[in-house]
């Protein structure tokens, strides 16, 4: 072996580790998903949180192995062992990265329809998501599908531009949510004569500790989006600290020192980063992330007081729709050279790009959960929620009564 075929042995298994390790920590980040929505639902639906987010993953791992992968890529794993394991298998731990993605998009729609919806249809329409609407949506931005991006391109200077998924993620996952909330309705004892009456969280502790495993995880997440060792940069580190620090400021003066909004603003903030973790000056992502908690905080108390179907449990309309929505166009705005970024991106490509994505996803999950609620229903009866979702479908509840 020279010298030059070892370098690039070297140089491919060090890319297959560098995004096996990212697919591990987004990987990890599910247990903080299962652990926010523990902690943010009453005791008597906890079983059902952790349940969800376990078996959500499976289906996803499943449906996007098969389908989802080869819609957004037009690549699969059906041929031999031998032809997978090119390049130290690096197309393989790619697929598992992305897959992991993938599957945060029933993650982010497990917080929105808790406490109330049917096991098997809601993990049928999981499997429908990630094999089909996802994809589409993903290929369309980071695999140049259909020539949308050329055309963005070619109008406006520049192509849609979202590093680690702002939008294609967590707007998609956010926007989605926001339709099978409507299609659920709202939690009932809900609201009473007009006003909505608060449901405590059952555990402030897991909920903490969910969001520092999400908040972790969320280097894994945006730093390893370079998808190879020399793409790495400490501008995407610094930058995700900075928007995290920015969210958990501004929730804390606008959530008046409410432990459920403190540990949701550095989420809102890193889903906001996402977009142009990669362009932005740290001062700009300190902004972009200041601005989404203010944004969830304001839209998660006005949704939950003002429009009474839409009992969006953990806020991820909120948090991962409109605040992705937000970050993408904040990387068309602090990605400008003129305010410290690193240039090549255009405000109106990132709007029109938005759009898309908020389009693909709403219109998307109306019509997964529109029909499965026809066909088979969404919801669970009057006493079953009554007697909450861990004894109605799994027969255990979190605790044992001694």
């Amino acid at each position: 072996m020279d010298i030059t075929s070892a370098v690039h042995t070297l140089t491919e298994s060090a890319n297959t580790l560098f995004i096996l390790i990212g697919a591990i920590m987004v990987l990890a980040m599910h247990a903080g998903f299962a652990f926010l929505e523990v902690g943010t639902v009453r005791h008597k639906n906890q079983v059902n949180a952790l349940v969800k987010i376990m078996t959500d993953f499976g289906i996803s791992a499943v449906a996007y192995f098969f389908i989802g992968y080869y819609i957004a890529y037009g690549s699969h794993f059906m041929s031999g062992a031998a032809e997978l394991t090119a390049a130290n298998g690096y197309d393989l731990v790619k697929f598992f990265f992305l897959m992991t993605f993938a599957a945060a998009i029933p993650a982010i729609v497990s917080g929105g329809i808790a406490e109330r919806a049917r096991f098997y249809p809601m993990l049928i329409a999981s499997g429908l998501i990630v094999a089909f609407i996802y994809p589409f949506f993903e290929g369309l931005i980071w695999n140049g599908n259909y020539g949308f991006q050329g055309w963005l391109e070619n109008q406006f200077g520049a192509s849609f531009h979202d590093f680690a998924g702002s939008v294609v993620v967590h707007a998609v996952g956010g926007w989605i949510a926001l339709a099978a909330v409507l299609v659920l309705g709202a939690r009932n004892g809900r609201y009473r004569n007009g006003k909505v009456v608060a449901f405590a969280p059952s555990n402030i502790p897991f909920l903490a500790l969910g969001a520092w495993i999400l908040t972790v995880g969320w280097f894994g997440f945006n730093v390893m989006s370079a998808q190879t060792l020399d793409g790495i940069s400490g501008l995407v580190a610094v930058n995700s600290l900075m928007a995290m620090v920015g969210g958990i400021l501004v929730s804390m003066l606008l959530g008046r020192k409410d432990p459920g909004f403190i540990h949701n603003g550095p989420l809102a903030g890193l889903v906001a980063v996402c977009a142009g973790s990669d362009l932005m000056h740290p001062v700009g992502a300190l902004v972009t992330g200041g601005v989404a908690g203010a944004i969830f905080v304001y839209l998660f108390e006005w949704a939950q007081a003002k429009i009474e179907r839409l009992d969006d449990v953990l806020g991820v309309w909120p948090l991962h729709g409109v605040c992705g929505v937000w970050g993408a166009i904040a990387c068309g705005i602090f990605g400008q050279e003129a305010l410290g970024g690193l240039g090549g991106v255009s405000l109106m490509s990132q709007i029109i790009g938005s759009v898309a994505g908020v389009v693909v996803a709403f219109v998307g999950g109306l019509i997964v959960y529109g029909a499965i609620n026809a066909i088979s229903g969404l919801r669970l009866t009057e006493e079953e929620e009554f007697n909450g979702a861990d004894l109605s479908i799994h027969r255990i509840g979190a605790t044992a009564v001694e």
